[in-house]
């Protein structure tokens, strides 16, 4: 089993404005798992009222802890002086040993679209847990579970990796009653090629497009064999990754999305691509993101 859930961290960032639907959510995940819950809260020790904030704070998280949402939970509640938060997030679910990060996407603007802050890209680069961003209201009743994938490895991306976010949607689906479909989205070969001297020269070639779709195809399908997805549960389609997993998400109504955050240029840590911060972005549904085995998790002492 990929996800062991044990222990789950909630970082609560406004004591305020308490996010409910991600309680529920990380309630549900606990009762099934029979996890512990943590509610945690960071305040900066710059701010001159922190040390007299402490104990309202620790006091008004006590009570989050003990609402109506976490009935027949085990719940703990803990305030930290620390700067900025999502460093204090990370170094307490190192510190805790978090199995999953629960955290809340942020709503602007007269649309209240969700999206996603400064913090939550740094929980994504370095949490040293799964991390699940909430962004849809909605509670998980039997989800379908969209898995984005990668069969050619591209963007540094880990052989592993796929498989591991399939194993990771499995077990997601087994814990919630729903089903895990694939997805990979692929771009056609160049439409254009460049002349002796530059000039651009209209290129097209059927039947070295067949043949690429062809090898797309059976790398995708040897992935989805290996995992034990179904036929009509596997969706590959040509065009852009963002484009294309929003319409999905949307034709087959998803509520959670599986994906992989890569190393790049070699280095052993996460950095976010600019495709992934407009797949993240845009999509509607919540999102679990994994990482490959083996990435060192950055923790500030």
């Amino acid at each position: 089993m990929t996800l062991r859930i044990r222990r789950i961290l909630v970082p609560i960032r406004d004591l305020q404005a308490v996010p409910g639907t991600t309680l529920r959510k990380a309630a549900a995940l606990a009762r099934t798992t029979g996890a512990r819950i943590e509610l945690f809260h960071a305040l900066d020790p710059a701010d001159s009222r922190a040390p007299e904030s402490l104990d309202h704070a620790q006091q008004r998280l006590a009570r989050i802890a003990r609402s109506a949402w976490s009935r027949g939970c085990e719940v703990r509640a803990s305030v930290a002086l620390e700067s900025p938060p999502h460093e204090a997030i990370v170094k307490r679910a190192h510190d805790s040993r978090a199995d999953l990060v629960i955290a809340g996407a942020h709503a602007h603007g007269r649309t209240k679209r969700l999206f996603l802050r400064n913090t939550d890209w740094e929980l994504i680069r370095h949490s040293p847990a799964p991390l699940l961003l909430v962004k849809s209201r909605g509670l998980y009743r039997k989800p379908v579970i969209l898995v984005a994938v990668d069969p050619f490895h591209a963007h540094a991306k880990p052989a592993r990796l796929d498989a591991q976010l399939l194993a990771g949607a499995h077990d997601m689906a087994h814990l919630l009653g729903g089903s895990v479909h694939v997805l990979h989205a692929y771009m056609p070969l160049p439409a254009n090629v460049e002349g002796p001297l530059g000039e651009p020269i209209a290129w097209e070639n059927t039947e070295i497009e067949r043949i690429h779709a062809k090898q797309v195809r059976a790398a995708f399908d040897r992935l989805a064999d290996r995992a034990k997805i179904a036929p009509a549960r596997r969706h590959l389609e040509m065009g852009d990754v963002a484009g294309e997993l929003h319409a999905a998400v949307r034709r087959l109504r998803a509520r959670l999305v599986v994906m992989g955050a890569v190393s790049r240029s070699g280095l052993r840590r996460i950095l976010i691509g600019s495709t992934a911060e407009r797949v993240l972005d845009r999509l509607s549904c919540d999102v679990l993101i994994l990482k490959p085995a083996g990435v060192k998790r950055r923790v500030r002492r």
